[in-house]
């Protein structure tokens, strides 16, 4: 079936925006597609520093005719629904088809060709594209991230004739800007458009422009006895720099060694955008940087790298400045210049969030297993290195380069490691802290960055979550889950809201917020999110305990004797549920009648044996224990239902039997809250 070849060349798109514009090409195409009827075969976009692409296979010539029979109002609606029904559909009244009392318009639309209908596409597409900054140019009113310099469009090897603002549709393309010897590349068809970009010094797909760079600069570093710092950002982004990627291994000055490594592959990341080296089995970096060229220098680039490290010397000239000024002065005599820095307008000045952590992480200390006074410490100097010159040229180091000035202090290298550690884990890739100190300041700047914006009602909505507090709640289950910390969310809160008692409590909104962080993290190990409600309600607020009651009800629930009880529970709440509608509830515990059938006696001798074990379990925290002995229940409440009338006419008979249904629910209730478990 016929092909659609689509691309459309600027100036340069700004490397940040490039994968998110290939994704909104193909979703916008694939809506208007879908849109006009059409399911097509395979589309595919690819984004590059001067063009997005977009390749539609398995297109029909012409759209198909459409008919359409829709409802309008009744017969007897008021006159104004019935002319609103006449505008929608263009017909007349005579033209409507009345049945059974509704009026029915019978549409038929004639199918219209492609072409016709890739060029409205294109237009839209163009004119309502959501680049994040867009600007325009010269007298058009058209706005594009950069001026659109030219359209390529054709379908079925022919091109889509429309114009844009002047700029007319076309089978012509440009190859690379500098390299490409300025010859338009004509193309009716994908892979005419890619092998003729190829031969003019354009890597079309972003993932082919990544592994040319990487295959490069691991080639170019094992020849001179090194290996690349790996780093998939940087990948990322100097992919989208450069049509046709050249890496190109450089020399440093190596009196710049005596930097803090991560100080030289920050500079070079953030400001010239350069992969650092290190000789292999070797801790620090080798003198030498490796950038990704735009061309193939005839000099094999050697003019370009003494240029790069030129401009890298200057860099790190500014960074030995900052790195030798900053270690004049203490981190203590910092803090106060954080009394100048404003936190938030409703959260105090960073110095009154510092003694905020400092407090919770005394009380927090315990806990881990800490002296409170040196996890205090530490709390005070972690973020002393924000008023350092250092961090205010890289925001990035913050924290990295508070412990170096901290070891160079002489301090503690467990409070420095805490200094460097307590921002941790920044993401899913990232580690938590192990250290029972770090442990303690990154749960005191998590906990008051939550319960802080939660007070003055700054709750993540949707995906819009500015101030990373879901990344928070995350970074606190990950430390208590992984180094089996123990506490209680509910205390540490109120501990920390002590010094916003004049905002509102907002610890139970933080405890569901919890959950549904804990769901999110439990549902990428395999566990059911409403196992975790189930345990949830039941109070619990210690973490490592809720996961473990988790673990043994999943694997309670998966046993036949659990997938049993669950369904005897849950008959057991629906016939209490009715009841109550009618009535209250008995209260009191079920008798011995001697008119009782054997069953409903059974039941009854089976709690007074399950009952103790239960508590017995759980108070030893043992939740597999407790589990099995509730599957001891099974039987019995399976035979009860079986053969036990429970609305019996007599009414001390039903009422014995609704206390004995209420037991089995409140008994099973102490293990979890069985009615929020679905199935």
């Amino acid at each position: 079936m016929p092909q659609l070849l689509l691309e459309l060349l600027s100036e340069e798109i700004p490397a940040r925006m490039q994968a998110q514009a290939a994704r909104d090409l193909e979703r916008m195409a694939r809506e208007r597609l879908s849109e006009a009827g059409f399911l097509p075969e395979a589309l595919t976009t690819f984004a590059g520093p001067r063009r997005l692409t977009l390749v539609v296979q398995g297109l029909p010539a012409a759209q198909a005719d459409r008919h359409e029979e829709r409802k309008g109002p009744r017969v007897n609606a008021p006159e104004a629904a019935l002319e609103g029904f006449l505008r929608s559909t263009g017909l007349t009244r005579e033209q409507l088809v009345e049945r059974d009392g509704v009026w029915f318009a019978n549409l038929s639309r004639q199918g219209r060709p492609t072409a016709e209908i890739i060029a409205e596409m294109v237009e839209a597409i163009v004119r309502g594209f959501p680049w994040p900054k867009s600007m325009k140019w010269g007298s058009l009113s058209l706005r594009w991230v950069r001026p659109l310099r030219r359209i390529l469009c054709v379908f079925d090897g022919e091109v889509v004739p429309f114009s844009i603002e002047g700029i007319e549709s076309g089978d012509l393309t440009e190859g690379h800007r500098f390299m490409g010897d300025g010859k338009l590349i004509r193309a009716r068809d994908f892979d005419a458009y890619a092998a003729g970009l190829a031969s003019h010094f354009v890597v079309l797909d972003p993932e082919e422009r990544k592994a040319r760079i990487l295959e490069g600069a691991r080639t170019l570093c094992f020849a001179r006895g090194l290996e690349l710092v790996e780093d998939q950002g940087l990948l990322d982004e100097v992919s989208g720099l450069s049509e046709w990627p050249t890496p190109i291994l450089g020399d440093m000055d190596p009196a710049f060694l005596d930097l803090p490594p991560e100080v030289i592959r920050t500079s070079m990341r953030t400001h010239q955008k350069y992969f650092a080296v290190r000789r292999p089995g070797e801790a620090g970096l080798a003198a030498h940087f490796l950038t990704v060229a735009n061309i193939e220098a005839i000099d094999g680039g050697g003019a370009i790298a003494r240029g790069n490290a030129r401009v890298l010397s200057a860099r790190l000239n500014d960074a030995r400045f900052f790195w030798d000024e900053d270690r004049k002065v203490s981190l203590e005599s910092r803090l106060e210049k954080l009394k100048g820095v404003t936190f938030h307008a409703k959260l105090g000045t960073m110095f009154e969030r510092v003694a905020r952590i400092e407090a919770l992480a005394r009380a927090i200390a315990p806990l881990v297993g800490v002296d409170p006074e040196v996890a205090a410490k530490a709390a005070r100097l972690a973020k002393a290195d924000l008023g350092s010159a250092m961090v205010g040229e890289f925001p990035e180091l913050q924290g990295v380069i508070g412990r170096y000035y901290a070891l160079g202090e002489g301090i503690d290298p467990v409070i420095a490691d805490a200094i460097r550690d307590h921002y941790k884990p920044q993401g899913p890739g990232d580690a938590a802290p192990t250290e029972p100190v770090s442990m303690a300041v990154a749960l005191a700047d998590k906990i008051d960055t939550l319960v802080g914006f939660f007070s003055i009602n700054e709750k993540p909505t949707g995906s819009r979550d500015p101030y990373a507090l879901r990344r928070a709640a995350l970074g606190v289950i990950r430390i208590a889950l992984e180094q089996g910390v123990r506490f209680s969310l509910a205390d540490l809160f109120q501990i920390a809201r002590q010094p916003f008692l004049t905002h509102a409590d907002e610890t139970a909104d933080l405890l569901a917020f919890f959950a549904d962080r804990l769901k999110v993290n439990l549902r990428e190990q395999g566990k059911r999110p409403d196992l975790v409600d189930a345990i949830f309600a039941l109070g619990d607020d210690d973490l490592v305990r809720i996961v473990a009651r988790v673990d043994a009800l999943d694997s309670f629930l998966k046993t036949e004797d659990g997938a049993n009880l669950l369904a005897g529970y849950k008959r057991a709440t629906n016939i209490l549920r009715a009841e109550e509608k009618k009535e209250t509830l008995p209260t009191g515990a079920p008798e011995r009648m001697a008119s009782a059938p054997a069953e409903e006696t059974a039941l009854i001798d089976a709690l007074s044996e399950v009952e103790p074990q239960v508590g017995a379990a759980l108070a030893s925290e043992d939740f597999s224990a407790a589990m099995r002995s509730l599957s001891a229940l099974r039987g019995p409440v399976d035979a009860f239902f079986d053969k036990v009338l429970v609305n019996d006419p007599d009414v001390a008979t039903r009422y014995n039997r609704l206390r004995l249904l209420i037991q089995v629910r409140d008994a099973m209730g102490r293990v979890a809250d069985f009615s929020q478990i679905s199935g």
